[in-house]
């Protein structure tokens, strides 16, 4: 992989990479085109990714995790990407842990993160509605409260894991007449759970595997002790709350772009020292060794400035503007660079059975969630 040596690395983590990366290639990597015919992931591999180790290592020991920084989490989300196992809904799985372990009860963390760090609970974040995208602020979703329980009525929409989750956060308005400030985060452990229910899973341009669904909440009531606003939390805090983690969510989607980057570009880099056309491989023409220097140059960037981005994060110095940057630049990156690298492909860029032609398809979604890219320019502009 055409990757340069961050600083943060360490032997203890070149040897965790080399684990995780035996095990995804000889365990996922060769499910995943079942995965995408079937439009989600079996159970038994969220459990053999929990038993691995692979799922919550950030999250402390004691409520099953490792307790280790995001150098780990890094890791295995990078090799993921260079497995080529992208149904595997782990940023959501992880999004899903932040909001308990960042906001939950020492109650709420017990009962809920242990399974989410062994696979046993498949963990999902509902924000987006019918007609909303990223405007959170204008959410419709409601959960009133009765006596000891909340009422919740709405629909959401584009969910990550929809279609498997047990336990779902879900952005609801629990004082409508306030706006951005009746914004509250809700638990709902979807299992048996009366007036929920689940739309189609939607059929996506890419990333087939993941298990992007609809769901409905028709008067489902769930206890007033699964709102999130630890120990002594009050409804009204979810809007804060959603722009709190969404550094950690736009990193991991940086991340995964810079990944896809390198791996692009080591693909392309094999198929073209391979490829004949008019009596020489095609890495011998100038145009594709132009191209492929401008790429490796870009990835290198996009390396870097990812490294830079991690090193503020470990310090809780990540601000929103730092991290709309690499959301914006790498996803936008991870596009080009990898219509380059079909490009190159020729031909057979453009057949599924090739990599480069699911990354394509894979990657157009990038520059859409976690906060469209216009979002991300809007979120850099008013630092001018």
């Amino acid at each position: 992989m055409m990757r340069s040596t961050s600083p943060w690395m360490t032997p203890e983590l070149e040897g965790l990479r080399d684990a995780v990366r035996k095990f995804l290639t000889t365990e996922f990597a060769p499910q995943e085109e079942k995965w995408c015919k079937q439009q989600h992931v079996d159970r038994e591999a969220w459990l053999a990714a929990g038993e691995m180790g692979l799922l919550c290592p950030s999250v402390p020991e004691q409520y099953g995790g490792q307790g280790a920084d995001f150098c780990t989490e890094a890791v295995i989300f990078e090799e993921f990407v260079y497995a080529g196992v992208p149904s595997f809904g782990k940023h959501v799985h992880e999004i899903c842990a932040h909001y308990i372990l960042g906001y939950g009860t020492e109650a709420q963390k017990q009962k809920w993160l242990p399974g989410l760090a062994s696979g046993e609970l498949i963990g999902a974040i509902a924000m987006t509605e019918p007609g909303t995208g990223s405007d959170l602020q204008n959410i419709k979703a409601k959960a009133i409260k009765e006596g000891d329980h909340y009422v919740i009525n709405g629909a959401k929409t584009f969910i990550s894991n929809g279609a498997m989750a047990d336990l779902v956060v879900v952005v609801v308005k629990t004082d409508p007449a306030l706006g951005a400030k009746g914004i509250s985060l809700v638990v709902v452990d979807t299992r048996d759970l009366p007036g929920f229910r689940r739309g189609r899973v939607l059929d996506k341009m890419g990333q087939k595997g993941q298990d992007t669904s609809e769901l409905f909440f028709d008067d489902v009531r769930v206890p007033v002790s699964n709102l999130l606003g630890g120990e002594n939390g009050h409804e009204g805090q979810g809007f804060y709350q959603l722009m709190q983690q969404l550094p950690f969510e736009r990193l991991v989607l940086s991340l995964a772009a810079v990944a896809n980057i390198e791996r692009a570009v080591s693909l392309t880099t094999e198929y073209v020292k391979d490829r004949k056309a008019f009596g020489k491989s095609i890495l011998e023409f100038q145009n594709t060794r132009f191209k492929l220097a401008e790429s490796l140059t870009e990835a290198r960037l996009g390396r870097v400035f990812i490294d830079h981005c991690i090193a503020l994060f470990l310090k809780d110095e990540l601000d929103a503007v730092t991290v709309s940057m690499a959301k914006w630049w790498t996803t936008e990156k991870q596009c080009s660079v990898i219509d380059e690298c079909l490009q190159l492909h020729g031909g057979y860029g453009y057949m599924n059975e090739y990599a480069i032609c699911k990354m394509y398809t894979d990657a157009r979604v990038q520059k859409i969630y976690g906060g469209t890219n216009e979002i991300m320019k809007e979120l850099i502009s008013r630092s001018l």
